[in-house]
Protein backbone atom coordinates (compact mmCIF):
# COMPACT_ATOMS: atom_id res chain seq x y z
CA UNK A 1 0.00 0.00 0.00
CA UNK A 2 1.28 3.51 -0.72
CA UNK A 3 2.55 5.29 2.34
CA UNK A 4 2.26 9.03 2.77
CA UNK A 5 5.49 10.94 2.25
CA UNK A 6 7.36 11.68 5.47
CA UNK A 7 6.85 15.23 6.64
CA UNK A 8 9.97 17.28 5.99
CA UNK A 9 11.86 18.37 9.10
CA UNK A 10 10.89 21.74 10.53
CA UNK A 11 14.36 23.15 9.88
CA UNK A 12 14.88 24.99 6.59
CA UNK A 13 13.96 22.05 4.44
CA UNK A 14 16.39 19.38 5.59
CA UNK A 15 16.96 16.33 3.45
CA UNK A 16 13.28 15.40 3.37
CA UNK A 17 12.35 18.84 2.08
CA UNK A 18 15.17 18.89 -0.44
CA UNK A 19 14.31 15.43 -1.70
CA UNK A 20 10.65 16.42 -1.94
CA UNK A 21 11.54 19.58 -3.86
CA UNK A 22 13.98 17.72 -6.05
CA UNK A 23 11.52 14.98 -6.87
CA UNK A 24 8.24 16.80 -7.13
CA UNK A 25 9.08 19.93 -9.13
CA UNK A 26 5.60 21.25 -8.42
CA UNK A 27 2.54 19.08 -7.91
CA UNK A 28 2.69 16.76 -4.91
CA UNK A 29 1.99 13.12 -5.62
CA UNK A 30 0.79 10.36 -3.33
CA UNK A 31 2.94 7.51 -4.62
CA UNK A 32 6.35 8.17 -6.13
CA UNK A 33 6.81 6.85 -9.66
CA UNK A 34 9.58 4.41 -10.51
CA UNK A 35 11.52 7.30 -12.06
CA UNK A 36 11.15 9.32 -8.85
CA UNK A 37 12.31 6.33 -6.78
CA UNK A 38 15.37 6.04 -9.04
CA UNK A 39 16.04 9.77 -8.69
CA UNK A 40 15.76 9.52 -4.90
CA UNK A 41 18.21 6.59 -4.89
CA UNK A 42 20.62 8.58 -7.08
CA UNK A 43 20.42 11.65 -4.81
CA UNK A 44 20.95 9.46 -1.77
CA UNK A 45 23.98 7.85 -3.42
CA UNK A 46 25.36 11.32 -4.24
CA UNK A 47 25.04 12.38 -0.61
CA UNK A 48 26.61 9.24 0.86
CA UNK A 49 29.44 9.20 -1.68
CA UNK A 50 30.24 12.84 -0.88
CA UNK A 51 30.27 12.03 2.83
CA UNK A 52 32.89 9.35 2.10
CA UNK A 53 34.98 11.59 -0.17
CA UNK A 54 37.37 12.55 2.62
CA UNK A 55 38.41 8.92 2.82
CA UNK A 56 36.26 7.79 5.71
CA UNK A 57 32.75 7.72 7.03
CA UNK A 58 32.37 7.30 10.74
CA UNK A 59 29.43 6.00 12.73
CA UNK A 60 28.27 9.53 13.63
CA UNK A 61 28.16 10.53 9.93
CA UNK A 62 26.32 7.31 9.09
CA UNK A 63 23.77 7.93 11.82
CA UNK A 64 23.31 11.58 10.80
CA UNK A 65 22.68 10.61 7.17
CA UNK A 66 20.35 7.78 8.17
CA UNK A 67 18.44 10.04 10.57
CA UNK A 68 17.77 12.49 7.71
CA UNK A 69 16.00 9.75 5.81
CA UNK A 70 13.16 9.09 8.23
CA UNK A 71 11.08 6.00 7.46
CA UNK A 72 12.67 3.97 4.70
CA UNK A 73 11.55 0.81 2.98
CA UNK A 74 13.68 -2.33 3.16
CA UNK A 75 14.83 -1.64 -0.41
CA UNK A 76 15.86 1.93 0.46
CA UNK A 77 17.72 0.69 3.53
CA UNK A 78 19.53 -1.83 1.30
CA UNK A 79 20.52 0.95 -1.14
CA UNK A 80 21.80 3.09 1.74
CA UNK A 81 23.86 0.24 3.19
CA UNK A 82 25.29 -0.64 -0.24
CA UNK A 83 26.21 3.02 -0.79
CA UNK A 84 28.12 3.11 2.50
CA UNK A 85 30.25 0.17 1.33
CA UNK A 86 30.65 1.10 -2.34
CA UNK A 87 33.83 2.86 -3.48
CA UNK A 88 33.67 6.59 -4.20
CA UNK A 89 33.30 6.83 -7.98
CA UNK A 90 32.72 10.30 -9.43
CA UNK A 91 32.59 8.99 -13.00
CA UNK A 92 29.89 6.41 -12.26
CA UNK A 93 27.80 8.93 -10.35
CA UNK A 94 28.06 11.49 -13.17
CA UNK A 95 27.31 8.82 -15.81
CA UNK A 96 24.20 7.71 -13.88
CA UNK A 97 22.91 11.28 -13.56
CA UNK A 98 20.05 11.94 -15.99
CA UNK A 99 20.11 15.15 -18.04
CA UNK A 100 18.56 17.95 -16.03
CA UNK A 101 19.45 16.50 -12.60
CA UNK A 102 23.08 17.63 -12.51
CA UNK A 103 22.53 20.51 -10.10
CA UNK A 104 20.35 18.40 -7.80
CA UNK A 105 23.03 15.70 -7.62
CA UNK A 106 25.67 18.35 -6.91
CA UNK A 107 23.46 19.94 -4.24
CA UNK A 108 22.89 16.61 -2.49
CA UNK A 109 26.62 15.91 -2.63
CA UNK A 110 27.29 19.26 -0.99
CA UNK A 111 24.76 18.36 1.72
CA UNK A 112 26.61 15.12 2.37
CA UNK A 113 29.86 16.71 3.45
CA UNK A 114 31.20 19.45 5.71
CA UNK A 115 33.59 20.91 3.11
CA UNK A 116 36.33 21.06 5.71
CA UNK A 117 39.04 19.13 3.88
CA UNK A 118 41.02 19.40 0.67
CA UNK A 119 39.78 15.92 -0.34
CA UNK A 120 36.16 17.08 -0.13
CA UNK A 121 36.89 20.24 -2.13
CA UNK A 122 38.66 18.14 -4.79
CA UNK A 123 35.73 15.72 -4.86
CA UNK A 124 33.23 18.55 -5.43
CA UNK A 125 35.48 20.07 -8.10
CA UNK A 126 35.74 16.73 -9.94
CA UNK A 127 31.99 16.16 -9.63
CA UNK A 128 31.17 19.65 -10.91
CA UNK A 129 33.44 19.09 -13.92
CA UNK A 130 31.95 15.67 -14.70
CA UNK A 131 28.41 17.05 -14.39
CA UNK A 132 29.21 20.05 -16.58
CA UNK A 133 28.64 22.58 -13.78
CA UNK A 134 30.84 25.66 -14.26
CA UNK A 135 32.55 27.42 -11.31
CA UNK A 136 30.05 30.29 -11.29
CA UNK A 137 27.08 27.89 -11.08
CA UNK A 138 28.84 25.78 -8.41
CA UNK A 139 29.46 28.88 -6.29
CA UNK A 140 25.82 29.94 -6.73
CA UNK A 141 24.70 26.52 -5.42
CA UNK A 142 27.08 26.86 -2.47
CA UNK A 143 25.75 30.34 -1.69
CA UNK A 144 22.14 29.17 -1.93
CA UNK A 145 22.92 26.42 0.58
CA UNK A 146 24.88 28.66 2.93
CA UNK A 147 28.17 26.90 2.20
CA UNK A 148 31.55 28.53 1.48
CA UNK A 149 32.30 29.08 -2.21
CA UNK A 150 34.39 26.39 -3.87
CA UNK A 151 36.00 28.75 -6.37
CA UNK A 152 37.52 32.16 -5.74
Amino acid sequence: PPRPPAAPPAAAGGLGGLLNQALQKGAPQETPTVAQEQQAALLLRAMIQAAKSDGRIDQAEKEALTAHLGDVTAEEARIVEASFHAPVDVDALANDTPKGMEQQVYMMSLLGLDLDSQAEAQYLHALAQKLGIDPKTANAIHQKMGEPALYS
